[in-house]
């Protein structure tokens, strides 16, 4: 292997750091929190605007309903109120 001169190294050493720079930032933007904090947000609302996603949110929606209706009546009942 041919012997390389100091401007060589030096002009190689330049490149790696260059190289591994370019690398960090890339890394540093995959995982940046607000990048995947904006990436699962514009996920989940693709996914609730899709027809199964309507479906699902109208039947949570639906449960919710039933659950406090559920509760209030139980409160009535307890404090000895009539329910309609």
């Amino acid at each position: 292997m041919p012997e390389r001169t100091p401007e060589q190294v030096q002009r190689e050493i330049e490149q790696a750091r260059d190289a591994l720079a370019d690398a960090v930032d890339q890394l540093a933007e995959r995982t940046s929190p607000k990048r995947l904090a904006d990436q699962a947000k514009q996920s989940l609302i693709a996914k609730a605007q899709s027809p199964v996603g309507k479906a699902v949110v109208g039947g949570v929606g639906v449960l919710f309903v039933l659950v406090v209706v559920r509760g209030v009546r139980g409160r009535r009942r307890d404090r000895g109120q009539d329910v309609t």
